[in-house]
């Protein structure tokens, strides 16, 4: 099992229930984790155990995941509206934002629509990119294939793109954890974000205008937001820093744990 951590909280966000945990003291510089897809905001516990001893951390579930009421809509645009509110209701006035996979992609939108809300960013496995038709396609043939079969084939083939062989094979606590997460979502929900992801637009173009300071993590072995990606990133945003993390793949943040912590633990002090 992934390490508890913090308290979990909900609050009410654009008419849903939003639940978040939280760690470390209030008066701290504000680390608010964003989740990818499909999973929940457990996925950031070891992060809050560990970094909430020098911040304030906070790791929500995105509105139709984990237990957070299902969404009025599943859209990058709804979600990265839902940042805003959850900090106006936070009394948040700004905050790091840390978002992985899709939640890189909700943190480059949202510093397109609200960039006074951010004081610095934190890019972890994700892309700034629009699917190709190619894999707009292969999302739709995954709708089919879940409101078809249901969730057990979609996850058995996505969890082999989320870790390195060897954890695949070691099978840990965390790899299990994960599946289980995958196992356990709303359907409805998942089919909803991969139209969401599907019909997304690139934020590519918005990269020059990013100011503030940026951090881009990524695992060197992950295939699905790859190395080439992370590095586009750290050439179009002046002054980001890229961290690349061997014997990792798109779930750095729990295969490399300790230097994925310290990496953000550094660039929090710069």
């Amino acid at each position: 099992m992934l390490p508890a951590s913090g308290q979990e909280i909900e609050i009410k966000v654009r008419n849903a229930s939003i639940s978040y945990n939280k760690a470390g003291d209030k008066n701290n510089p504000v680390i608010i984790f964003i989740h990818g897809f499909p999973f929940n905001k457990q996925m950031w516990n070891p992060q809050l155990e560990v970094l909430g001893q020098k911040f304030r951390c906070i790791a929500f579930d995105l509105p139709g995941y984990g237990s957070s009421e299902t969404a009025e809509e599943i859209s990058i645009e709804y979600y990265a509206d839902v940042l805003d509110s959850f900090m106006h209701m936070m009394q948040i006035d700004k905050a790091v934002i840390c978002g992985l996979s899709m939640g890189g992609y909700i943190s480059l939108r949202a510093i397109v629509k609200y960039p006074e809300r951010f004081s610095k960013l934190i890019l972890c496995d994700t892309q700034c990119i629009a699917d190709s038709d190619e894999a707009r396609k292969k999302r739709y043939s995954t709708i089919e294939m879940i409101e078809k079969d249901g969730l057990g084939p979609f996850t058995e083939g996505f969890m082999k793109n989320l870790f390195t062989e060897n954890n695949l094979q070691s099978n840990g606590s965390y790899v299990k954890e994960i599946k289980n997460t995958m196992l356990s979502a709303k359907p409805e929900s998942v089919t909803a974000t991969l139209k969401a992801l599907a019909n997304r637009i690139e934020t590519c173009s918005n990269l020059n205008d990013i100011k503030i300071p940026v951090l881009i993590i990524c695992g060197e072995e992950d295939k699905i937001t790859p190395v080439k990606q992370a590095q586009f990133l750290h050439e179009n945003i002046s002054g980001s820093k890229l961290v690349l993390l061997q014997e990792a793949a798109h779930l750095s943040n729990l295969e490399q744990t300790e230097l994925f912590n310290k990496a953000i633990s550094e660039f929090m002090i710069l």
